[in-house]
């Protein structure tokens, strides 16, 4: 092997050599290639990001000179093993199959076997370039690989520790030194933690598989103060059950409880939206690619359970009716949930299609269904596109139908959850309505009043004030800042792991408080611990326009729409796609995106100001005083004298001098 970037980067020559480059920067870059493989990248993409800061001539100067010492070591050649390829558009470092540890540790995976899972974890010494400086400007490009290779080992160490085969083996040996690598790591994973349960209670050691289970607990409640997933608790519980009626272990696939057990262990959590995902059927007509589907399901079971209010059934549970003719009612009773994903995957050649449903199990109703087609040419990121999609989709619907199913509950019998539901129904479909934003307000607060931990509802009525800012809507407006300050801080205090807490409570810093990053930083967590969260996208959007960068801006708010195309908050986001058009002087897209949110939302203030400032920075005089026209109507109190108390928190200053120059001449009165 010449390329190791599992655990650092170390590459060696054809000589068996160490190689070394001249500098930090172009060791990265190298690594940058080889995470790329034969897409490679776009020379501008490598130089604006490797060397910001720089004129264009420079930063690509800096390029060329780096690709020079890296072909020094690498130089270009027909049989050479590894070599620089591209043109002056772009550059890709071409490997052979067995060249870089991270092409070997995707294809074990992707094989699947118990012989080459071990393999797979011997070879993750450590997280991608663990060890390595990695500049602050490099965070964002490195941080998607480090992310997805972390989630793979995970998965992998699960996976592994349900495949084993008799005691002491290498297969055992090899998930037990990845489980103890992970931990020593970071000692809340959950993942790492089952496996060893596993090994103890596969040697029949329930002793020291329970005392693992208590290290696991200890570790969570201390550094995130959380409490084990359903699947680490299930199987604690079933080496409990074991212990008392004094069972051995059934074999390697011990630790899978019962519905019965899972029953028992899900009974605290009656008051949340839960959620299993079934098995999706192998419709390939081979059996090799059962580990696809299977993949599938584990990708979905991941992503879902980021969303702090839904419970997720473990995927060791939902698993036992694989193979099974089932009644989705009775897996509803079984399982304890309100709704079930099932779905099948199909694979032709290099032809792939998902198909998915989400059926209410009191009732067997199908809530949503669709098909994903696709190529097979990058199996895991199709995987985790996929995943992305479908619980995009997925989660917008189960808030529909527990909105509805709150609203059909007794009054007297309302609970936390449920008030914030009713709030949610509230706020989520309207920004221009003065009285539903009030209710929705009082509404959250009543959530708090019975839950005074319930982050997000806290979150949730700061936005309420938000609302009233940027509506003009403020009666004492110093009392109504501070209160709304207070609320988005104890929102992000008490959700420091709750990513719709984190989104909402850190846009109202930046917006009513004016901490635009402290605001950014807040989003930056919630989309770090849940990249499927909508809401955490386009919020996001919003404060990339706010600090000049637009063109982030708009993929961001690309993001939420794509994860979540029917949301009833998509004005917001193509309100927040304008807006950073605008930033980017980009006029005319600033008022098409403008007017598509008000489509949606006619009275909606910030997107009508954003149209009527590009209408009037176009040249469009009459369009604009149109549009100003329309403002004025719906916010009389509005002047260029108070308008600081409306603007986004602009972070250029040609930003905010050009959005109140557009706005002077719409036509806004002094």
């Amino acid at each position: 092997m010449r390329i190791r970037l599992l655990g650092g980067l170390e590459v060696t020559s054809l000589e068996r050599r160490p190689v070394r480059f001249a500098t930090r920067k172009t060791s990265l870059l190298f690594a940058a290639l080889v995470l790329a493989g034969r897409r490679g990248h776009r020379r501008e993409q490598l130089s604006e990001a490797f060397w910001p800061g720089r004129s264009n001539g420079q930063a690509r100067n800096s390029l060329r000179q780096a690709l020079v010492d890296i072909r020094r070591s690498f130089p270009t050649s027909k049989d050479a093993a590894v070599y620089i390829d591209g043109d002056h558009e772009a550059v890709a470092l071409i490997t052979g199959p067995d060249e870089a540890d991270i092409s070997i540790f995707d294809r074990k995976l992707e094989e699947g076997r118990a012989t080459d899972l071990a393999f797979a974890a011997d070879l993750y010494r450590g997280g991608v370039l663990a060890g390595e400086a990695i500049p602050e400007e490099l965070d964002e490009w490195f941080g998607p690989y480090l992310n997805r290779y972390q989630r793979k080992a995970l998965q992998l160490v699960d996976r592994l520790s349900l495949a084993l085969p008799i005691p002491g083996s290498a297969e055992e040996t090899a998930c037990e030194g990845l489980a103890e690598r992970l931990l020593a790591s970071d000692p809340t994973a959950e993942a790492a933690h089952r496996a060893l349960i596993r090994i103890h209670a596969h040697r029949g050691h329930e002793n020291a598989a329970l005392r693992q289970f208590e290290l696991c607990r200890t570790a969570l409640k201390k550094q995130l103060d959380a409490e084990p997933e359903a699947q680490t608790s299930s199987l604690a519980a079933s080496l409990q059950s074991r212990d008392r009626t004094g069972h051995q272990p059934p074999g390697p696939s011990s630790g899978v409880a019962t519905p019965a057990q899972m029953r028992a262990v899900l009974a605290r959590h009656d008051d949340q939206p839960s959620i299993a995902v079934l098995p999706f059927q192998n419709l390939s007509g081979d059996v090799e690619q059962e580990y696809f589907a299977d993949g599938m399901v584990e990708d979905i079971v991941t992503a879902l359970a980021h969303f702090r209010h839904l419970f997720v059934v473990a995927r060791n549970s939902s698993f036992a009716y694989k193979g099974r003719s089932i009644d989705i009612k009775q897996v509803g009773r079984e399982l304890g949930v309100r709704y079930v994903v099932e779905g099948s995957v199909r694979r032709a050649s290099d032809r792939l299609r998902i198909a998915g449903q989400l059926i209410d199990t009191s009732t067997g109703a199908y809530l949503w269904a669709d098909r994903f087609d696709g190529t097979l040419a990058e199996v895991f990121d199709l995987q985790d596109q996929v995943a992305s999609s479908i619980v995009g989709a997925i989660t917008p619907k189960v808030e529909e139908a527990e909105i509805e199913r709150a609203k059909r509950k007794p009054t007297e019998s309302l609970d936390a959850y449920d008030y914030y539901l009713r709030g949610l129904a509230v706020f989520d479909r309207t920004v221009n309505d003065q009285a539903a934003i009030d209710e929705a307000l009082q509404l959250f607060k009543a959530a708090i009043a019975r839950d005074p931990e319930f982050a997000a509802a806290y979150a949730r009525a700061a936005r309420c004030y938000a609302t009233r800012k940027s509506n003009g809507w403020m009666v004492d407006r110093a009392e109504e800042v501070a209160e709304a300050v207070r609320l988005a801080r104890r929102a992000v205090e008490l959700g420091r792991d709750d990513a719709i807490a984190l989104s909402h409570g850190g846009y109202v810093l930046g917006y009513v408080g004016g901490e635009l990053k402290n605001s950014a930083v807040c989003i930056d967590r919630a989309l770090v611990l849940n990249p499927n969260l909508a809401a955490a996208w386009g919020l996001s959007s919003w404060v990339k326009a706010c600090f000049g960068e637009p063109d982030r801006a708009v993929e961001h708010a690309a993001g939420a729409m794509r994860l979540s195309p029917l949301d009833p908050r998509l004005f917001a986001w193509q309100f927040c796609t304008g807006l950073a058009h605008f930033c980017a002087g980009r006029y005319d897209d600033a008022v098409e995106w403008a007017e598509s949110s008000l489509r949606s939302q006619p009275n909606y203030a910030s997107a009508m100001r954003v149209a009527a400032v590009g209408h009037a920075l176009a040249g469009r005089l009459l369009e604009a005083q149109q549009m100003m026209a329309r403002l004025c109507a719906f916010d009389p109190s509005l002047r260029l004298s108070n308008l600081a108390e409306v603007l986004p928190p602009f972070h250029r200053p040609d930003d905010r001098s050009r959005y109140i120059e557009g706005l002077r001449k719409a036509g806004l009165p002094d």
